[in-house]
């Protein structure tokens, strides 16, 4: 009989040591956050186009046809390097047909000067009527003009001849080129295309709804959708003052990162981050939290779990969304500055259960 009575004493507190270790391990440890008041944001996401910072269409400034061409496509080029060059043989014939007459000019000015310093000392002497000077003289001031005018040409000459071989004017890479040997090229006409080696920029149009929140330097992200999980960050350099098509305004964002992947005409995404309105119309300060902290319910309504420092339980409250950005969800009622919200695992959790808060330095995947 003792010994029956001894295995039951024996089995009921074996059982009270097992129910313990099921209540303690019913005490749930979350992952937790204090929060914070902050502006409400909203994000934009618009198309753009990426381009060089610096690129030129090149042509001559003379018509011609083309002798030679000295680079290729995609070709590296410095500054002053010859890129391409027309038939010389008519500018230096123009050149020395304008040198010839500046010679021609000049000797008939010459004799006209003598013509006129002899008459001038003789209408002085009454040798020679006034009439006679007026003529010498007005002789001596059309010869002046004449080798003026004679000059001019000499330099247009000797300009043409000069435009007749195309130089890169800063270092870049050829990104087109247009023209052949033995083509007959106009004036403007394009002949290549260069980009140089400042960088790249985006191009995009931002509806007129959003121009005015924008602001110079701002820092944007920026994808690609060639590029998969690259993202740069760019800074907005202009700001477009007048609408162009469907009443939007041409902005640049400068790239701050080099990806030598990217090429010019990609296209680009470009995340406008601004203070906004939410989707109820509230416009005031807002607290946010992460998308992981947000319970759905029934009827569209979100909720949270906040910690209950003197229970140790968490409490389940409704709380009003405005926007999400970045996995953040922006409440404008149903938290306060200060208080705890669980942020993970929030399926798992009940109204009132008790919990435990983990180490802020304990990482949680869920």
């Amino acid at each position: 009989m003792r010994i029956l009575l001894t295995i039951l004493l024996a089995s009921l507190l074996l059982g009270c040591n097992e129910q313990t270790v099921i209540t303690e391990k019913a005490i749930r440890p979350i992952a937790w956050q204090k929060v914070a008041e902050t502006n409400l944001k909203q994000l934009r996401t618009l198309s753009g186009i990426v381009a060089p910072v610096e690129a030129t269409d090149l042509s001559f400034e003379v018509i011609g046809k083309v002798q030679t061409v000295e680079v290729k496509l995609g070709e590296t080029v410095r500054a002053g390097q010859i890129l391409a060059q027309l038939n010389h043989r008519s500018f230096e014939l123009s050149l020395q047909s304008a040198q010839a007459e500046l010679d021609k000019a000049s000797a008939a000015m010459a004799e006209a000067k003598n013509t006129f310093q002899r008459y001038d000392k003789l209408v002085k002497q009454g040798l020679v009527s006034q009439s006679g000077f007026d003529n010498a003289k007005a002789t001596y001031d059309s010869t002046r003009s004449a080798v003026g005018v004679a000059q001019a040409q000499l330099d247009i000459a000797n300009k043409n001849l000069q435009d007749s071989t195309l130089l890169a004017p800063y270092d870049g890479i050829i990104t087109k080129r247009l023209i052949e040997p033995s083509q007959q090229i106009a004036a403007g006409q394009a002949a290549f295309e260069i980009e140089g080696n400042h960088g790249l920029e985006v191009k995009v149009l931002v509806p007129e709804t959003l121009i005015q929140e924008l602001k110079q330097d701002t820092l944007l992200a920026i994808r690609f959708p060639v590029l998969t999980g690259v993202t740069m960050q760019g800074r907005i350099n202009e700001i477009g003052t007048r609408a162009q098509s469907a009443n939007a305004f041409p902005v640049t964002v400068i790239l701050e990162q080099a990806n030598n992947k990217l090429r010019a005409g990609m296209t680009a995404e470009v995340d406008f981050v601004f203070d906004g309105i939410g989707r109820t119309g509230y416009s005031g300060k807002t607290i946010a939290i992460p998308v992981t902290a947000i319970r759905a319910g029934l009827d569209q309504k979100s909720y949270v779990f906040v910690y209950d420092s003197t229970a140790q339980v968490v409490r389940l409250r409704q709380v009003q969304t405005e926007n999400i950005l970045n996995n953040l969800v922006y409440l404008s009622s149903g938290l306060a500055n200060g208080e705890i919200i669980a942020t993970a695992g929030v399926a798992f959790l009940r109204d009132g259960q008790q919990v435990t808060l983990l180490d802020p330095t304990t990482q949680r995947f869920n």
